[in-house]
């Protein structure tokens, strides 16, 4: 392409940045993600990374990608292909090639496509782009290596060194390609080197590298392109993950209930980032323990929530499986405690950096004796601040352990993030025992919601004892009359049933839909997608997300029942199903279940639906 270059402006992109687990690929997707999120793009971003430590350099199982979705209107997913798949070595283009759209711009790193990388990547000739039948005009290969070398070649760095910035060249390449502005970049990574401004100068001069690389060569089968925002509402922006989310909206459920916020954890995938976000905010009133294992994190938070701190303990669905006496120790304490459970592929220790929705039943369920307990999942990354915000509120103010419910997709995945102000979010109200009860209250005594009073030690004339063994209603002492533990076992129920929650809300069609499509948290921007690619093929639709699972909305029934055909569709294998069975009389809906450690595929969701509706 010679002379100026044409500037088009479209309605989203899809790149997928991909590499050795070590080519820092997850980084650059971030960088990309936060420069859109900033200029107010909506983005929506998958970063996938294989369960080994440190695989085999150019191994087809060491491969590492970011996929992220740019629009300028809402996006609700990263997207089934890519429009643009930069392959840092020979095996991210053969694993990862099938993610590409027909017609994608490929860029390559020729200086990785020698002989014995071929050979790692199970390539049986020396040309793999004819291997792959791809149209070598639509392929960017560049020297990146060799150019990376030249760049940093007056400075200090070893050869090591140097090699970790090639995925800078390659941001930087992509940022010319759809006109990003490199400062963001730069300001990002002064910030994230601040202590090592040698390493944060070597980055910015490579991604410069990579930009003009793309601006003086203009070595693209395609045109420029540019991303304008439509819908984004005036306010400042941040590119954030779903744990960092949860991790704010924490903090910021403390500081509404005037509390100290403490996590007992102990570290688990994917989960793990929430206990490190956590630990910087000391100056925050945040105090986070790393415990000796599971138990001990969720028991210390217990201890915690005695104490009349706001108590959080996070994990992934093994931990939840060793918390789960503690869990209901609390409930049977009745005290306030947050219970995080970030899903990933099971059982056992499974696939332990993929996504599932296995844990629904286990959380409902999972415990033994009766032993209620609300539950909420988080609907998309930036979502992840609300369900935290009010799975706090719920557990302060009725007095029960909650369950937070994401998973590796959201918890990884990130979205742009509007910083909210928090005077506009609810009062959190914990129910304190009144001082008039002085020398009158006992352990159980309850408001008119049937909630126990909360009596945090220190208060002189309500010094008391909470345990496992059942206690008398009337007394707090130990009982083991029957029918008072048939009272209580009513009445901690009762006090989760009579939890408010928002009605359940139906998107698309909803007076006329032909289906209604029913899904619980991350799964919700693909199944909105899927509804938005059916109504365009002329297909009478609606959707409705549960985000609230225990108690389920009261027009639950009502809407379910309204609609002729609804399917359900989750990453698991009819857990929500199984239970809008139970809850829901004569419901029996269609399923969609899958099991892969991965995102829904949307064309395959609407192929599915599509045969739904033809039947």
């Amino acid at each position: 392409m010679s002379g100026d270059v044409t500037i088009k402006t479209i309605e989203d992109v899809i790149v997928l940045f991909s590499g050795d687990s070590g080519d820092g690929m997850q980084l650059a997707g971030n960088i990309f993600s936060t420069i859109s999120a900033t200029v107010g793009n909506s983005i929506s971003t998958f970063p996938n990374y294989p369960a080994d430590i440190r695989a085999p350099q150019g191994s087809l199982t060491g491969v590492s990608g970011f996929q992220v979705h740019i629009g300028a209107d809402k996006v609700y997913t990263p997207g089934d292909q890519c429009d643009v798949l930069v392959a840092m070595n020979a095996a991210a283009l053969k694993t990862q090639y099938s993610k590409a759209k027909p017609g994608a711009t490929i860029i390559i790193d020729l200086d990785s496509f020698q002989k014995k990388d071929l050979e790692k990547a199970a390539f049986s000739t020396d040309d793999p782009l004819a291997e792959m039948g791809i149209d070598a005009d639509r392929v960017i290969a560049c020297h990146i290596t060799q150019m990376v070398k030249s760049c940093l070649a007056d400075t200090d760095m070893d050869m090591k060194a140097m090699l970790k910035c090639r995925n800078m060249f390659a941001l930087g390449l992509v940022c010319w390609l759809y006109s990003r502005d490199i400062s963001i970049a730069f300001n990002y990574l002064k910030e994230k080197f601040v202590r090592k401004p040698a390493i944060a100068d070597a980055n910015i001069k490579v991604i410069q590298a990579g930009y003009d690389y793309g601006h003086n060569t203009h070595s693209t089968a395609t045109n420029v392109y540019r991303i304008e925002s439509k819908t984004k509402a005036p306010g400042c922006y941040m590119d954030i993950t779903g744990n960092k989310a949860t991790a704010y909206g924490f903090i910021a459920a403390a500081e509404k209930a005037g509390l100290k916020l403490y996590l007992g954890s102990y570290p688990i995938t994917p989960a793990t980032d929430v206990l490190h976000e956590l630990s910087k905010h000391k100056s925050l009133g945040v105090t986070t323990v790393q415990c000796e294992d599971e138990i001990a994190g969720c028991a210390s938070s217990v201890g915690a929530a005695f104490g009349g701190a706001l108590a959080v303990t996070s994990t992934s669905g093994p931990g939840i499986c060793l918390k789960s006496e503690a869990m209901n120790l609390a409930v049977i304490m009745e005290l306030p405690l947050v219970v995080l459970d970030v899903q990933r592929g099971g059982p056992a220790t499974g696939l332990p950096t993929k996504s599932e929705q296995t844990d629904l039943l286990q959380v409902l369920f999972g415990r033994n004796g009766e032993s209620p307990m609300p539950v909420i999942a988080a609907l998309s990354p930036t979502d992840c601040f609300d369900a935290a915000y009010e799975a706090c509120k719920m557990a302060l103010e009725h007095m029960t352990p909650v369950v937070l419910l994401t998973d590796a997709y959201v918890a990884n995945g990130s979205g742009a993030f509007k910083l909210p102000d928090l005077s506009k979010y609810p009062d959190i109200r914990p129910p304190y025992v009144p001082e008039e009860l002085k020398g009158k209250w006992t352990p159980y005594m309850r408001n008119s919601d049937g909630v126990r009073y909360w009596a945090v030690p220190g208060r002189e004339g309500f010094e008391h004892i909470l345990g496992g063994l059942e206690k008398d209603n009337a007394t707090g002492v130990i009982s083991t009359n029957p029918e008072n533990h048939e009272l209580m076992t009513r009445l901690r129920q009762e006090k989760i049933d009579k939890i408010q929650v928002p009605d359940l809300t139906v998107a698309g069609d909803a007076d006329d839909a032909e289906l209604l499509i029913v899904g619980f948290g991350s799964t919700f921007g693909h199944l909105r997608a899927a509804m938005h690619a059916l109504q365009a093929a002329g297909k009478k639709v609606a959707h409705a997300q549960f985000k609230y699972i225990n108690p389920l909305p009261k027009n639950t029934a009502e809407v379910l029942r309204k609609y002729t055909k609804v399917v359900v569709a989750e990453q698991n294998m009819g857990q929500l199903a199984a239970f809008l069975r139970m809850k829901v009389d004569g419901f029996v809906p269609y399923q969609f279940n899958q099991v892969k450690g991965q995102p829904f595929v949307v064309n395959e969701l609407v192929a599915a639906f599509n045969d739904i509706i033809n039947k």
